[in-house]
């Protein structure tokens, strides 16, 4: 199998025909970003992921709209597409919702690919809600992997992958996978090599389970703050958000 490339492909179309889904839990507390609690209180972590998923929402319709990437965009919901958040975003985010079923993230993963592509889309891209300043040139590269290769990942610092697309079912990618651990990503990659699947992957990057992942975001945030507007990577919410946990954290300590 040919080796995968960090660097954009030059390719000069894209797929018209794409599912961009964005797999969410509702902001319920004590049910999301549970790795940061304590210290953080239930409240605060699902503030925290509430955010992050209008930062997901909001920059792919920034991809759509002003980088014109051919992107139908989804709502993979957990526990439920009828709750009121959900259908919040499908209003004002003009998003579809599609529910998440099965019994771990790979049998969600699954039933999401399989759904979309028995809708006709010839490739679907799966994204989590925990990468909220992803550069969108991320998105744009993914779609243009697809063009030459079977599969694309995004691999997470942490040994799992923030991002998977792909151009037709190959369920076996998501069986037998050992979920939250750091061997996600070299085990998928060994069954893709092992299926003979041509794959690329994204530049790495850094997703939140952790509080040291909550503190690198952080500092990052800080950062960019000093950065002119039109340059800022965050959200004034996630921003604003960031700073307030920073503050509790210290008063804490």
């Amino acid at each position: 199998m040919k080796q995968p490339s960090a660097q954009s492909p030059q390719t000069s179309r894209l797929s018209p025909h794409t599912a961009f889904v964005i797999f969410a839990k509702a902001p319920i507390p004590g049910e999301v970003k549970t790795r940061l609690c304590p210290p953080l209180t239930p409240d605060e972590a699902a503030t925290l992921h509430g955010s992050f998923v209008l930062d997901m929402l909001e920059r792919s319709t920034t991809a759509v709209t002003k980088l014109k990437l051919p992107l139908d965009r989804y709502l993979a919901c957990a526990p439920s597409s009828a709750l009121v958040f959900f259908k919040i975003m499908e209003e004002r985010q003009h998003v579809k919702l599609i529910d998440q079923v099965g019994d771990d993230l790979g049998a969600r993963m699954l039933h999401t690919f399989e759904t979309l592509f028995a809708r006709g889309y010839s490739q679907v891209l799966i994204v989590g809600t925990d990468v909220p300043t992803l550069p969108l040139d991320h998105y744009k590269q993914a779609l243009a992997f697809l063009e030459t290769n079977d599969l694309v990942v995004g691999p997470a610092l942490d040994g799992g992958y923030y991002l998977i697309g792909l151009k037709r079912m190959v369920p076996e990618l998501f069986v037998g996978i050992p979920w939250s651990t750091e061997k996600v990503l070299e085990t998928t990659r060994g069954k893709a090599t092992t299926l003979g699947l041509k794959t690329a992957l994204l530049p790495p990057w850094r997703d939140v389970d952790t509080i040291a992942d909550l503190r690198a975001l952080t500092e990052s945030s800080a950062l960019d703050a000093k950065k002119p507007k039109n340059e800022q990577s965050f959200s004034q919410r996630t921003a604003g958000t960031l700073q307030l946990l920073a503050k509790r954290l210290q008063t804490r300590a």
